[in-house]
């Protein structure tokens, strides 16, 4: 078994994919846009060519014409870059578990015949890392007819299950640039308020769910005195560096991975990847194991932060759609709430600022038409905005909807309440 790679150019690595083929890609940070590039350059040697991913980064360009004639995209999750894709005849969004895409390739309902991902170079047995981004590209390695790889010594070597044998490569390339980072913006005033409300919730000992953005990063920052925490999530970035810089962030109370930090994917800043590079505290699984409920409830007071596009009067959660526009996809956010529900002194929460950008009520009499419901009523607890928290577990119809007004801008209120009259629970 060689311990080496044969490394050829873009364009030769990219004619193993043929007219017909399913092409999985790697994402989040490890997307391999020099691959994606290449065969985009092929587009008028190929046609019917299907991508299948969950989130990437790049620009896409397989999703713009004239390569929208040769490439489809078929996507697990919807990111920005393929949103009006997905939303028009040239792609599509498959709603999906994040815990149960591996079944779609394992189980031959999928099968990839392609898979390009990025990948460190090999150590000296001949095993290659998949850097930050395990999740569902595990899966897709292993079953793939072929795996052609875009080798980059700037991606992090990450311990855990995310390694590949060289013989398991069938074409690489070679590049040498930093993988693709996330900005980290200021929280706003309101992200703040919803933030201090959340993190009010959050016990010593806790083990905590969260991905990123404004309002996780000030729940992070206002854990700084909390003790013995724990994270078994799907996701991390840069808040969390703080905490285990102080101690905050140990691991020892979890049952599962005891003190170890434990995701499938992460997403953040160089100084991230830095921390993560070499790291035995982190473990990289597939999504099918961070993401298992049964996994995640063996752990003590599983605290999960989720996000929603809207929630209605009775606690139906909408975290995909905008009525029916494909806007992100269902990811993990079930496998955490009802991991979080079935840990003992867990909290399954849901934070949202109370409107949209442009004044628009996310808390509404009924979801949109053509809606997603990503969590069902049954499923909601926890539900914040900045202007408190409810739980919604135990209560009835008619209390709910009292709840959640109680929590909506004022502005909004009084058509709520009417809304609520009429709906006459």
């Amino acid at each position: 078994m060689t311990n080496s790679l044969k490394f050829v150019t873009p364009a030769e690595a990219v004619t193993q994919v043929k007219s017909g083929d399913r092409v999985f890609l790697h994402g989040a940070a490890m997307t391999p846009n020099v691959l994606i590039e290449a065969l985009c350059d092929r587009h008028n040697e190929v046609k019917d060519v299907e991508f299948i991913h969950i989130h990437t980064e790049g620009a896409a360009r397989y999703t713009t014409p004239p390569f929208d004639k040769s490439f489809k995209t078929n996507s697990c999750f919807v990111a920005g870059n393929v949103r009006k894709a997905v939303n028009s005849e040239i792609g599509a969004y498959i709603p999906v578990f994040l815990s149960e895409i591996h079944l779609l390739f394992r189980r031959n309902i999928l099968p990839i015949d392609v898979a390009f991902v990025q990948v460190s170079p090999p150590d000296e047995h001949g095993y290659c890392s998949l850097g930050v981004s395990v999740d569902v590209t595990l899966p897709a390695v292993q079953t793939a007819k072929k795996v052609i790889a875009q080798v980059n010594p700037q991606v992090p070597r990450t311990h855990g299950d995310g390694i590949i044998h060289v013989s398991q490569i069938h074409s690489a390339i070679a590049v040498d640039f930093p993988i693709h980072t996330s900005v980290i913006t200021a929280p706003t005033d309101i992200e703040q308020k919803v933030g201090e409300y959340v993190a009010g919730l959050v016990e010593d000992g806790a083990t905590l769910q969260m991905g990123i953005g404004g309002i996780p990063n000030v729940v992070l920052s206002k854990l700084m005195n909390h003790k013995r925490l724990g994270i078994h999530t799907e996701l991390f970035s840069d808040g969390v560096l703080p905490l285990i810089e102080k101690g905050v962030i140990t691991g020892e109370e979890k049952k599962i991975k005891t003190g170890k930090i434990v995701t499938c994917f992460a997403a953040g800043t160089q100084n991230l990847y830095d921390f993560i590079d070499d790291n035995p505290v982190v473990h990289f699984k597939e999504a099918a194991y961070t993401n298992d409920t049964a996994v995640i409830r063996q752990n003590p007071k599983v605290t999960a932060i989720n996000s929603a596009i809207e929630i209605d009067l009775t606690g139906q959660v909408c975290a995909d759609t905008i009525g029916k526009y494909h806007f992100s996809g269902v990811g993990g956010q079930m496998d955490f709430i009802r991991g979080a529900s079935l840990s003992e002194g867990g909290k399954a929460i849901f934070a949202m600022p109370s409107v949209t950008n442009k004044g628009v009520s996310k808390i509404v009499p009924f979801l949109k038409e053509g809606a997603g419901v990503t969590t069902t009523r049954a499923h909601v607890h926890y539900i914040a905005t900045e202007y408190g928290v409810v739980d919604l577990f135990g209560k009835n119809l008619k209390q709910r909807a009292k709840a959640m007004i109680s929590i909506a801008h004022p502005d909004h209120r009084e058509a709520l309440q009417k809304a609520y009259f009429e709906l006459a629970f």
